[in-house]
């Protein structure tokens, strides 16, 4: 996901739920019953000027309101604190939102425009290595003209600006509760979401219903208990198993899920809920290396992976076969490896690329693997490649797996030539699995650069409001890819759920934008 943020493969049962709500526009409280959740990420900040990771973004999108939010299963974001936004110029450079009337924080305070400038000055100015800043280097200042009236000034045209500030990066904080200088460090948050944040530890964050919120949600619930188990996977599957929490997610490995399910014993307590996500891993070659660097290397790899056989034996299925950069579901995809490489191995082919670039023995490669920050079956992925690539008799392939913080500083200094990378997008643009993988300073550090990707089809795309009308150049852009090869797209993640059955909700909770919206989620 997100640049610098710990990214979760499926096999971590990614359950994000999404549904901006159709109800009043202010968000009354129910009578419905509390709903108890478990998860095994951490919350690692409750302040949305440092956390940039899964868990902090979960919390920050019911703490907080942002100016714009996603509809269930849209991938354009519509007003939320605001209740109007648009550009304000021809060149997209000029970005004005008008606020609600009466918004308040959860603390009673009233929220202003200048908390929405505060907000985005301060996390601007604090520049938190674990951050979502990273996310705005096109923003140059925010204007107040008055109290219900922001204005976004930007130094180059964005188009998927409205996107960003949609996100957990853009939240709103009180002017009058954090430092404009430091990150809040006492686990509390004020925020004007649909809930207020009423504990936060250890093992637990507790969610009551925000009384004050004025927004698009309609609260179905009476509050949330959030538990964390801290990467226990089996002590998350016994506690849903055991009717201790209603919902497990983000914990589940995709045999948990394909046991849950095959289990008819547990079918009249537990069901799983699926959907589509945007989570997406890529194998990554340093153009560099000297083995990697060959391009007939890398078209031989990927005339001989097999994804069908990978998700099926590695992940059950939880997963589908990705044949793009772009992901089914967001504008612009396309099949350009399916279209380029076909869907079914070809020793032939690959054998002709070799011998295209000189080469007649076989490739001796290692494929580098970090064992948990993508998901624990990360090096059962890796050795199934490499298992396919030697069952060709072309390659000679063994798997490496290193601890998080020593491959990513490996990464860094160029000495692997094959390596993983998964990605959870920041928000549903397309913009957002190409421009940090092939624009300037892309963050895979594998030494690729292609002018007509950085110099025209990201610049033309970065400036058009209308994203259905980037898809000719989204086009071009992966079937570039798709002929040179710098990545290698594996798959693409199912969402999974695991829910008692007198919880609902769910079904509606599952879709390509990475929020988890509490409020839609109902108990009996």
């Amino acid at each position: 996901m997100r640049n610098n943020l710990p990214v979760l493969s499926l096999t971590t049962g990614l359950a994000v739920c999404l549904l901006a709500g159709c109800g009043s526009e202010t968000g009354d409280s129910s009578d419905g019953s509390s709903v108890v959740m478990g998860m095994s990420d951490e919350v690692l900040a409750t302040d949305p000027a440092s956390g940039y990771d899964p868990g902090s973004w979960l919390l920050f999108n019911n703490v907080f309101q942002s100016l714009l939010s996603f509809p269930n299963g849209a991938t354009e974001p519509e007003p939320e604190a605001a209740k109007d936004c648009s550009f304000t110029d021809t060149g997209t450079q000029e970005y004005t939102c008008t606020l609600r009337d009466g918004l308040k924080f959860s603390n009673g305070e009233s929220l202003t425009s200048k908390d929405v400038k505060f907000s985005f000055d301060r996390m601007l100015k604090i520049n938190d290595a674990d951050g979502p800043a990273v996310m705005f280097p096109m923003l140059d200042e925010v204007e107040t003209p008055d109290e219900k009236t922001v204005v976004f000034k930007l130094k180059y045209a964005d188009a998927t600006f409205p996107s960003k500030i949609a996100s957990g990066a853009g939240s709103i904080v009180d002017h009058r509760s954090y430092d404009a200088d430091g990150l809040r460090e006492d686990g509390e948050a004020v925020g004007s979401g649909p809930y207020k944040l009423e504990s936060y530890g250890e093992d637990q964050a507790v969610f009551s219903v925000n009384e004050n919120y004025k927004g698009n949600a309609h609260v179905e619930n009476s509050g949330v208990t959030m538990k964390f188990f801290h990467g226990d996977q089996d002590a998350l599957k016994k506690a849903v198993l055991d009717n201790e929490i209603d919902i497990a997610y983000r914990g589940l490995t995709a045999e948990d899920i394909s046991d849950i399910e095959a289990d008819t014993s547990t079918d009249s307590a537990i069901e799983t809920v699926d959907g589509t996500g945007a989570e997406v891993q890529h194998l990554v070659f340093n153009m560099d290396d000297p083995v990697a660097g060959q391009a007939g290397v890398r078209e031989a790899i990927a005339y001989l992976l097999d994804r069908e056989a990978l998700v099926d034996k590695v992940y059950k299925n939880t997963a589908t076969p990705l044949y793009s950069i772009i992901p089914a579901g967001i504008t612009g995809h396309n099949t350009a490896f399916f279209d380029t490489y076909g869907a079914r191995p070809s020793k032939e082919k690959a054998e002709a690329a070799l011998e295209a670039d000189g080469i007649t023995a076989p490739v001796e490669l290692t494929l580098w693997s970090t064992p948990t920050r993508y998901g624990p079956a990360t090096d059962q992925e890796l050795k199934t490649i490499a298992e396919q690539l030697n069952a060709s008799g072309l390659f000679q392939a063994n798997v490496k797996s290193v601890p998080f913080d020593q491959y990513e500083k490996d990464i860094a200094d160029g000495k692997y030539g094959v390596y993983v990378k998964g990605w959870v997008p920041d928000y549903p643009d397309p913009d957002n699995f190409t421009s940090p993988f092939f624009g300037e300073g892309n963050v895979l550090s594998n030494n690729y650069t292609n002018k007509t990707i950085t110099g025209t089809l990201l610049p033309a795309t970065a400036g058009e409001t209308e994203r259905s009308m980037t898809e000719k150049e989204y086009a071009e852009l992966q079937n570039i890819v798709a002929e040179d090869v710098p990545v290698l797209p594996i798959w693409q993640a199912k969402q999974y759920a695991v829910v008692r059955d007198n919880v609902y909700g769910l079904e509606y909770c599952l879709d390509a934008s990475t929020v988890f919206r509490f409020w839609e989620i109902s108990k009996d």
